[in-house]
This record gives C-alpha cells, sequence and structure tokens, in this order.
C-alpha cells in the first residue's frame, strides 16, 4: 500500500470517528471501511462462510420471509424469544411475558441491550420494530399476519421497560410467534438501507454488501456477551459442489447444507472436517395450485399414486439426506403420524385406472393425457437447494410413465418465492421448516383459506373449522390431536407433493473450533461459532 492510500485511510478513519462522535446514538455500526482488508495483517480473527442466497441477499424482515431468514442467520437481528434444540421457547430479547386472557400481553425488556450502532434498545424501540412489520407487511410477502395480527395494538413504556400487545383475539402461541425471524427487532429510527443494511441487536453488523457475491460483516462492538470473530464474510454458493470444494481448498472455514449425499459422505469420513447434523423438522413439498388445471382432485391423487417417494429419497443422489414420509408435518414431530393413513401409496397402475375412470385419457396417442381438450402440462417451479430440482426431475420422470407431462421452471429461491406469491405455477417445489415458531400452526396456514399465505387456493370448510379451534385452544393433548385430524384432511385432499424431512447441516474445517445447526435453522452466525483455540 504506497503513502497516499495510506494517508487517505488515516483521514478516512478519522471523519468516521468524528462523525460517530458527533452524530452519537443514529451513527453507522461499529466498522471503519477498513477492517476486512486489514483483518489478516492485524492478526484479527475472520470466519469464511460459504451459504445459500435466498431472497437475493436482502435482509429487510418485512420483505419477504428469506430477507428475515437472512438478517437473523447471518447474525445481524435478534428478536424477543427463541427456540432451543427442543423447540422449546425461551426468552431473549425480552425477560418475561405475562397474559390472563391470551389477548393482552406484556413483554418485560431486557436491560442492557444495544442496537449496533450503540443506541439502547428501549420498550420503545422494539414497539416501533413490531409496529413497522404490521405497516410494512402488506407491502413486502413475509406474511406477518401469521405471528402478529394486523389489529393487534402495541404500546410501550419506557419507564417499566415493558411493550403491551393487545390482539384482536386470543393466541396462547405469541411468544413462539414472536420468535419467528419475521418479528426481529431492529433500529426502525436509524436503518436507511433497508435492503442491505439493516441495523440490530446481533453479534455482528452489516459493514458492506456485494450484489451476488455476499456480504463483509464485523463484529457489533455494543453486543452484550463477547463476539468470536473481528470480521465474518458471508460468501453465497448455491452448488453444492462449489461449497465442497471450497472448503476443501480452504477459501471457506464454514458451510451450511451441503446437499449431495456423496460430497457430504466424503466429509463425515475426513477427519479434517466435522459436519454436525440437526434432526429433520423440515419438509420439501410442492405445493398444487388449485387456481388451475391441479383444481381436479382426481388428477391430483393420480399424482401421489404416481411417484415413489420411498425409492426417490433412497436414491444415490439424495439417500440420506431426506426421510420419506406421506404428511406435511415430519414424522419425528408429537402429532401423531403413525396414526395417519395414506391412501396414496405408490401404485401407478392404480394411478392410471383412476385417471381414465374419470375420463382423464390420452385421446391423441402422443402419450399425454388431456382434460377439456389440453394436454396436461404442469409447470414445476423450483430452484437448486435442498435438492429440490433432483425431486422435481423424478416427478416428471414417474408422472410422464402414467400420462402427466411436466415442464421445468427452475431459477432461483427467489423466482420459486414470487411465482408461488403470484399463482404462476402448477407445482412449486420448495422446503420448509414446519415448526418454525415452534409450533406448525403458522405454517398450517398454508392452508387455510381466510390466510393471506394459502398461496395454492385451497379450501375445507372442515379445515378451516379445525385451524380456528387450534388457534384458541391452549391444552397441549387437544391441540396435538387436532393437528392430527388436520393434517388427514390434506393428506386426504391430496394437497401436496410430499417430498419428505430434511436433516439439516453444517459443516466446518479445523480452523473453527466449534459450529452447531439448530434445529430452528435461522440460527447460523451465533456467538457459538469459535475460532479454534
Amino acid at each position: 500500500m504506497n503513502q497516499r492510500v495510506k494517508k487517505l485511510l488515516v483521514l478516512g478513519m478519522t471523519a468516521v470517528m468524528s462523525v460517530t462522535a458527533l452524530a452519537g446514538c443514529g451513527s453507522k455500526p461499529a466498522s471503519n471501511g477498513s477492517t476486512s482488508a486489514a483483518s489478516e495483517a492485524s492478526g484479527e480473527k475472520t470466519l469464511n462462510f460459504g451459504c445459500q442466497m435466498y431472497g437475493d441477499g436482502l435482509i429487510d424482515p418485512t420483505n419477504q420471509i428469506n430477507a428475515a431468514w437472512n438478517c437473523m442467520r447471518f447474525g445481524i437481528s435478534e428478536a424477543l424469544f427463541k427456540f432451543n434444540d427442543n423447540m422449546e421457547v425461551e426468552p431473549w430479547l425480552a425477560e418475561s411475558a405475562e397474559t390472563d386472557d391470551y389477548i393482552t400481553w406484556t413483554i418485560k425488556i431486557r436491560d442492557g441491550i444495544k442496537f449496533s450502532d450503540g443506541c439502547d434498545m428501549t420498550a420503545s424501540s422494539v414497539a416501533a420494530s413490531l409496529q413497522r412489520m404490521l405497516d410494512e407487511g402488506p407491502n413486502g410477502s413475509s406474511t406477518p399476519e401469521k405471528y402478529l395480527p394486523y389489529e393487534s395494538k402495541i404500546t410501550a413504556d419506557d419507564e417499566t421497560d415493558t411493550v403491551t400487545i393487545v390482539l384482536p383475539e386470543a393466541n396462547a402461541n405469541l411468544k413462539n410467534n414472536l420468535a419467528y425471524p419475521v418479528c426481529a427487532i431492529v433500529d426502525v429510527n436509524d436503518t436507511k438501507d433497508w435492503n442491505n443494511g439493516v441495523i440490530g441487536t446481533g453479534p455482528y453488523a452489516v459493514e458492506s454488501f456485494e450484489d451476488q457475491v455476499g456480504y463483509t460483516m464485523t463484529a457489533n462492538k455494543y453486543y452484550y456477551e463477547d463476539v468470536p470473530y473481528d470480521t465474518v464474510k458471508v460468501m453465497f454458493m448455491g452448488d453444492a459442489s462449489a461449497k465442497t470444494m471450497a472448503l476443501q481448498s480452504g477459501q471457506v472455514d464454514l458451510v451450511e447444507n451441503i446437499t449431495n449425499a456423496a460430497d457430504l459422505k466424503k466429509l463425515q469420513e475426513d477427519e479434517n472436517f466435522t459436519v454436525d447434523i440437526a434432526s429433520g423438522v423440515r419438509c420439501g413439498f410442492a405445493w398444487m395450485n388449485m387456481k388451475g388445471v391441479l383444481a381436479n382432485e382426481t388428477l391430483r391423487k393420480a399424482i401421489l399414486m404416481g411417484i415413489d417417494y420411498d425409492a426417490i429419497c433412497g436414491s444415490a443422489t439424495i439417500g440420506g439426506l431426506y426421510t420419506p414420509g406421506f404428511s406435511v408435518l415430519p414424522s419425528i414431530l408429537p402429532y401423531g403420524y403413525e396414526e395417519l393413513e395414506n391412501p396414496y401409496a405408490y401404485d401407478p397402475e392404480a394411478a392410471k385406472k383412476l385417471l381414465d375412470d374419470a375420463g382423464i385419457v390420452d385421446t391423441d396417442g402422443d402419450g399425454i393425457r388431456e382434460i377439456d381438450g389440453k394436454n396436461i402440462n404442469l409447470v414445476c417451479v423450483s430452484y437448486e437447494n435442498r435438492l429440490l430440482n433432483d425431486f422435481s426431475d423424478a416427478y416428471a420422470q414417474y408422472l410422464g410413465e402414467i400420462g402427466i407431462g411436466v415442464t421445468a421452471d427452475y431459477g432461483s429461491s427467489d423466482d420459486q418465492w414470487g411465482k408461488l406469491v403470484s399463482g404462476d405455477y402448477d407445482l412449486n417445489n420448495n422446503n420448509w421448516t414446519t415448526v418454525g415458531n415452534g409450533d406448525p400452526t403458522e405454517y398450517l396456514a398454508n392452508w387455510y383459506s381466510k390466510s393471506t399465505a394459502d398461496y395454492c387456493g385451497y379450501a375445507s370448510d372442515e379445515y378451516d373449522s379445525l385451524y380456528e379451534q387450534l388457534l384458541e385452544e391452549t391444552d397441549t393433548d387437544k391441540r396435538a390431536e387436532l393437528i392430527k385430524q388436520m393434517q388427514q384432511i390434506l393428506i386426504n385432499d391430496a394437497v401436496a407433493v410430499i417430498d419428505g424431512y430434511y436433516n439439516s447441516s453444517m459443516i466446518y474445517s479445523k480452523k473453527v473450533g466449534y459450529a452447531h445447526i439448530h434445529t430452528a435453522d435461522y440460527y447460523w452466525l451465533t456467538t457459538e461459532i469459535k475460532p479454534a483455540a
């Protein structure tokens, strides 16, 4: 580095320090623009993290679900509550929550918490963050009303450090809902760049963002615990093999979810790497759009009977990464999976007969059946993550054998989400955490006809009635019984193609002393991840 550049850097750092001193609480996060460049020379601790890019890398929690997850996964934001690995809710930025009627909740805020710009987290700032979620929610696709209804009233008392939330109706699950990334607490007053510069309370703060490349993060010097790394470089890597090669070459120290069975096995057998795997509470499934040709229930049932999920999950490509199943909720959850019945087990001959008997036949001999004189050609939207494209390719192969055409529409996760919300698909394949708020209630809203999250257009009076009972029920055993009944209705009505239940993973090199993938896998860059001694 020449002397002129050194001088400019010193002048720039001095200017930033001066502005910070003058601006006080409203200043930029704790960084000076030269941290990442100088980290090696100064001996600072740097973590290189390779991960999938979701939602174009955006981190505004109100923008979309992917952006909310990004914000929390990258260690920027935290919520009032969080989940342990048993998906039990615990205090995080809150000390407690009290209610007598499940309508009016009083939340005590932790003392001494600061945002990464140095501002105190007060009851007023928490209320402002939650209110922004409600105000901006309808403009994005985060569907925050699943977690906090738009009609909720939020007030703050800074003298008692309490936030009061008055719900439009009773909800025993509010603490769980407030743990979801959409409800993360961010600095509304001082965040200027909502796409890539959100200010949170997490251990890391955004220093810079490069589109399609990733983030450079710096330690939040105001964090309430020791932050293990001075700098974290978040590098977007969509391809599983690219993650593996980057890890093996030393380009990155830590990656999430290598979704290639052969690569994962190779790393598990290599003493230079550690593979941490979380229990599978994720479900891979494809929505069936009931606003189009898949409004035909017979066709949906035949599709389920025409796909061999056991064979797909046991294949060389996918083996070990997914457990096959037939419900929208994973079999390991305590919601009566073993008592459910699957009327649409793999039986291609029975699927053909079902279609033939319904008059859904191939009249012109081209191998594709028709409905209303048109070939059945299902547009299957998917993206390259957690083997979703591989599952979708398998759909096409299996369904072709019973006379149903499938056209692949594979893009980014943002493409998949946008087409889901707009209804521009027949099948839309994705992978969701089913108990993202410690309970499947908000996930099951995806098929509740009165919810804005019912992207597939499914409607069932029986299901809606049970869902509304679930919203009000507080008894654990009764809730489990309602959830079991709801699962069976969705199975009977053939609402989704179930890929199986995915096991998340975190893989790291010897440069990292410890890392862990949580059951709620929106906790990625936490203070648990530490450099090797």
